[in-house]
């Protein structure tokens, strides 16, 4: 996978974000994007290979649109500054999410603001079993690679349902579930960049599967 291309190309998008500046520029865009989704079906089967909960993700279905969706954010640039995939994309689970941008690249993985049905599943699994998430959380290598949950809206005080003390209201009144782990262009570029994203994966599989359990059993 050529990274280098692939942050060059954002570069210039970014500079000239218009679409007559990308129609110019398709034959790289595509360049790019097909080069991008190699690397992707690669890394889903390497994946695959390791865990054998993995819901095979190839790229041409994981990765997102270049775009931004302009109906609910109007003053935002017509393109993004990053390339965005989900990988291990199981129905109704958090996937594993892959970033590759223009300054700064990540993984991610868990619920963004999931929807109220969703929210409540995860927190009914807190209430009864939250020591096993904080065992997860509390892990040293976890908080090395990742630090704590993202950072996000909490409720301010217990959830319907929930007494203000109970012993995980810490985590019950969170919004989000999620953790990332940040990349320079320098990580990127690097030949054992690969390596990495699999390390960060492998430290982030107890978290998801928790949270995947939680909204699916």
């Amino acid at each position: 996978m050529n990274f280098k291309n692939l942050i060059h190309f954002l570069t210039e998008l970014n500079k000239n974000n218009s679409k007559e500046w990308m129609d110019a520029n398709r034959k790289w865009y595509k360049e790019v994007r097909d080069d991008y989704i190699s690397w992707l079906d690669k890394m889903d089967l390497t994946l695959e290979a390791m865990d054998d909960q993995y819901y095979s993700t190839p790229g041409r279905k994981g990765i997102n649109r270049i775009n931004n969706n302009l109906m609910f954010h109007p003053n935002k640039p017509i393109y993004k500054d990053h390339f965005g995939a989900g990988l291990d994309k199981r129905p109704n689970t958090g996937d594993f999410y892959v970033e590759i941008g223009i300054e700064q690249s990540m993984l991610a993985g868990g619920f963004w603001r999931p929807a109220p049905k969703v929210l409540r599943s995860i927190r009914e699994a807190i209430d009864y079993d939250g020591e096993e998430l904080k065992k997860i959380l509390n892990k040293k290598s976890f908080k090395d690679t990742f630090g704590d949950l993202v950072l996000d809206e909490k409720l301010k005080s217990a959830p319907k349902g929930f007494s203000n003390d109970h012993p995980h209201i810490d985590l019950l009144r969170n919004k989000t579930f999620a953790v990332l782990h940040s990349f320079s262009n320098t990580d990127v570029l690097q030949e054992d960049f690969d390596q990495k994203v699999i390390k960060v994966y492998q430290e982030m599989l107890p978290f998801r599967r928790y949270l995947n359990k939680a909204v699916t059993v």
